[in-house]
């Protein structure tokens, strides 16, 4: 779809039309429900943990304090694409100015390249801790980790400026319907009327740069790993080793494979249901379901969240916590 802007009157978009997930009244009240119970789960989880890690000496470790960066993001993530999500399920369909849309777009890319590279991050610690532990002090010792952090929110911002400019700088005369429930890139993409070469081109490479680069340090950690843990004598070392990992690797997993889906088929194919569904996988249930699997059934994060509510609220909520 590529048309000229040689006429003089042709009219830029001024907003764009979200149709969101449902266009039936009954799925829609439903999944209203659904989906804001689960933002507020979501921002709950993250809040704590990221209470717990700062509020605690026992947890100031490079583990916790990538831990810690991924939550914050966890926040920051499902509030970017979430209330777009809930306004159009609530008044389908949602109305989004251009301006409004490309912020969203420009945020929504930060934060999933800053998390690729977290988690990658996050792949990296785990390799040192298994693989070289006695060189472990060292080599994630507290500059180094501040320094992978910085790198990972910083060179998020940088893919995003790109993108984001690529993108806004095209031409939208019409249609302006977009069929997501936020601005991405590629519904934005069969939107434009101009010729697109040049953003698809910044799209696939900055996929191979953030997404296959982050990805290939992930699975080559973790080969490391499960390498290091098929040569221990003890079972009991290994399945310590093993099950300070198998969380970390499922979640990774999951994601990567949702988004490498998402974003490396060719950019003009246009969203479907399938889509979408994905989409909320990424950027709603793994949201939710990190500090559960990360942390919340960690057993340092346990004992101290156990202490913490026994200190607050007495014996009490101590005794529900160990019966759930």
């Amino acid at each position: 779809m590529e048309r000229s802007l040689g006429s003089g009157n042709m009219t830029r978009v001024q907003e764009f039309v979200l149709l969101g997930l449902s266009t039936r009244q009954g799925i829609r009240t439903g999944l209203f429900t659904v989906f804001l119970t689960l933002y507020v789960l979501t921002l709950l989880e993250n809040t704590l943990i990221i209470y717990l890690v700062c509020s605690h000496s026992e947890l100031r470790k490079p583990m916790y304090f990538f831990l810690g960066n991924l939550s914050c993001l966890e926040m920051c993530y499902v509030s970017v694409t979430v209330p777009s999500l809930l306004v159009g399920l609530r008044s389908s369909p949602c109305h989004v100015s251009f301006t409004a849309c490309i912020i969203q777009l420009f945020l929504f890319i930060a934060l999933i390249s800053t998390k690729c590279t977290l988690l990658a991050s996050m792949a990296y610690d785990r390799y040192v801790a298994i693989c070289r532990p006695l060189h472990y002090p060292l080599l994630m010792r507290s500059q180094v980790c501040l320094g992978l952090a910085m790198t990972s929110w910083l060179g998020g911002l940088l893919v995003s400026v790109v993108k984001t400019s690529c993108i806004a700088s095209l031409s939208y005369c019409g249609p302006n319907v977009l069929n997501h429930f936020f601005c991405d890139v590629s519904p934005l993409l069969n939107l434009s009327c101009t010729h697109v070469a040049l953003a698809e081109l910044v799209d696939f490479i900055s996929a191979i740069v953030i997404f296959c680069g982050s990805l290939l340090v992930a699975l080559a950690s973790y080969m490391a790993i499960g390498r290091t843990i098929l040569h221990m004598p003890s079972a009991v070392a290994r399945h310590k080793a093993l099950s300070t990992c198998a969380s970390h690797l499922v979640v990774v997993g999951i994601f990567y494979a949702v988004v490498l889906f998402m974003y490396t088929r060719p950019s003009r194919i246009s969203p479907t249901d399938l889509n979408k569904v994905l989409s909320v996988v990424y950027t709603m249930l793994t949201p939710m379901c990190s500090p559960v699997i990360y942390c919340l059934r960690n057993r340092e994060v346990h004992a101290v969240l156990q202490r913490t509510l026994h200190s607050r609220w007495g014996p009490s909520a101590r005794t529900d916590l160990a019966r759930s």
